[in-house]
């Protein structure tokens, strides 16, 4: 795959990531491709899927549940709630992104370890930097 296919990060999604990161591959098809193919590497466990999704029954509710102001915790149903067949593949999509995500930002951070920012153009937000807590 080309860099200048992979398609960039959701707009939604670039606040989530940091600005580092989020220049990083705002500006580079090289991280994009790395991201991508970090996020196709990744294995999720069915265990792990199965645990979120019983973990997570708020964000599985039906449509009709929601428009009744049911929650998981208060009088929820195995009707209120979608079953697990319906949505494993997209709790494994979402598990493989942030596991991708995290290794992309080891990787950055491992990237980064041995730069030494010019007076003046450190990052705000580097605990390195005497300045770190400044705010823009």
């Amino acid at each position: 795959m080309s860099p200048a296919s992979v398609l960039a990060v959701a707009e939604t999604d670039v606040a989530d990531l940091g600005s580092i990161v989020a220049a990083a591959l705002a500006h580079s098809p090289a991280a994009r491709t790395l991201l991508a193919a970090l996020e196709a590497e990744q294995t999720v466990p069915e265990s792990a899927v199965r645990d979120y999704y019983d973990r997570n029954q708020d964000r599985y509710l039906t449509p009709d549940a929601l428009r009744r102001g049911v929650t998981p915790f208060d009088g929820a149903t195995p009707q209120d709630i979608r079953p697990y067949d319906e949505v494993r593949d997209h709790i494994t999509r979402e598990l493989r992104t942030a596991a991708g995500r995290q290794a992309f930002f080891g990787w950055l951070d491992q990237a980064r370890a041995g730069v030494t920012y010019s007076h003046g153009h450190e990052h705000p937000g580097d605990p390195s930097h005497p300045d770190h807590e400044h705010r823009h």
